[in-house]
């Protein structure tokens, strides 16, 4: 059979499957795609110490992942957007699993930065929960997209509570690098799930009206020219500084300020297990009220959050309270960023359009890590980073008011978003 062929079959399958099913699927692909990557900050001790490396090494191999998974997320969406999600879906758990696996035998700072930055990076633009909630907003009806993109999102969230306290069970008991291996592993099991969120590949021609679809350059020409679709990828920049600071080295600072490193882990559990909550209600929220304003109103409230983090004792009580209101904000900011984007510009370009707002998440992610290791290892600090989250959290809280939640008006003759 051709590659052709099984597209089309996987396309017809997908087509055939219930909604609900359909969903299931992709939060089940969200799970095991980003459950090992938001475990990250669980290998970053054993991985400096078998290698003798400052946090400033793991930092920046981590900085390069984030900077080219969110480099590469345009060019997946656009991509899927053209051939369909399952082919790129498949590509990158094939680049994310060699890249876990390969991880594990990088011994020296620039082949760790070579598979765990860039082979990692690039397999989870075209793997994450991103991908999916691309496929989910072709597949699904329009009346169930929000609430999809709420628990397309807190799949991965839940994914982030299962794995942490794998990641730290499996790394104690055999090893990072058994534990690396393994996950890579089941990275290529998720491949035969990508048949079943299968989008079908674009349609060039004209609608049934007689109107001219729009082209790729057309489509970027009106998002990059449309005020509050620059907004929102400005206000998407702060989630990912935020994000990755946290991930990466949040369970280093909790050793520390001197309390037990499984608190730590136990701790990020709860940003996930929370997070499912807040994934969900945000879906919720952004189908009954403004979406700008549930994105600013999280955005202000983990600056909130923030404040009142490093305002108090250090303690493990502090530390469940940080990652149990942080995890009901962690990517609540997803479902109402996408659906603003599936509102202004429709369902065709999504996947590349949502791909260069997350392209601004990862770029905060990328200055967050690179700023957070050098000034761990400059200040023996952490403290600057801290209040640069709360600086861009009141800075993203004010710049997604102005949004204005319109369909783009487009010239006559193409077809309406």
């Amino acid at each position: 059979m051709s590659i052709q062929d099984s597209a089309k079959q996987s396309v017809q399958l997908a087509r055939k499957l219930p909604p609900e099913l359909i969903i299931l699927v992709g939060c089940l692909i969200g799970v095991l795609t980003f459950g090992p990557r938001s475990a990250v900050g669980v290998f970053q001790l054993p991985v400096l110490q078998e290698w003798g490396w400052g946090s400033d090494v793991f930092s920046y191999a981590m900085a390069v992942q984030y900077l080219l998974w969110g480099a590469g997320q345009p060019f997946a969406g656009a991509l899927a957007d053209k051939y369909g999600s399952a082919r790129v879906l498949t590509g990158g758990c094939l680049l994310y699993g060699a890249g876990l696996i390969l991880m594990a035998y990088s011994s020296t700072p620039t082949s760790f930065t070579i598979t765990a930055g860039v082979i990692m990076g690039l397999g989870l633009s075209g793997c994450s929960f991103n991908m999916v909630i691309g496929a989910l907003m072709k597949l699904v009806p329009e009346n169930m997209r929000t609430i999809a993109f709420g628990l397309g999102t807190a799949a991965g969230s839940f994914g982030q509570f299962l794995f942490s306290p794998i990641a730290g069970g499996m790394v104690g008991g055999f090893g990072w690098q058994v534990t690396t291996i393994a996950f890579g592993i089941m990275m290529f099991c998720v491949i035969p799930l990508t048949r079943m969120v299968a989008s079908a590949p674009m349609d060039n021609g004209l609608t049934a009206s007689g109107q001219r679809q729009q082209s790729f350059g057309e489509a970027l020409k009106e998002a990059f020219s449309h005020r509050s679709y620059n907004l929102l990828v400005i206000g998407f920049f702060t989630c990912g500084f935020q994000l990755a600071f946290v991930t990466v080295h949040f369970q280093k600072y909790i050793v520390e300020a001197g309390i037990a490193p499984e608190v730590g882990y136990w701790a990020f559990a709860l940003v996930g297990l929370c997070n499912i909550v807040g994934s969900i209600s945000s879906g919720y929220l952004s189908g009954r009220f403004p979406k700008r304003y549930v994105l600013s109103g999280i955005y202000l409230s983990r600056a909130l959050v923030t404040v009142l983090f490093i305002a108090l004792p250090a303690t493990p009580f502090t530390t469940y309270l940080f990652g149990a209101l942080t995890g009901l904000l962690w990517l609540s900011t997803v479902p109402p960023t996408s659906s603003l984007i599936g509102v202004m510009f429709g369902t065709r370009y999504f996947s590349m359009l949502y791909g260069f707002a997350f392209f601004s998440h990862q770029v905060g992610g990328f200055i967050a890590l690179m700023l957070a290791g050098w000034l761990r290892e400059s200040t023996g600090s952490y403290h600057a980073m801290w209040l640069l989250s709360i600086f861009f959290g009141v800075f993203s809280a004010l710049v997604n008011l102005p949004i204005v939640e319109k369909p783009v008006i487009r010239k006559e003759g193409i077809a309406p978003a």
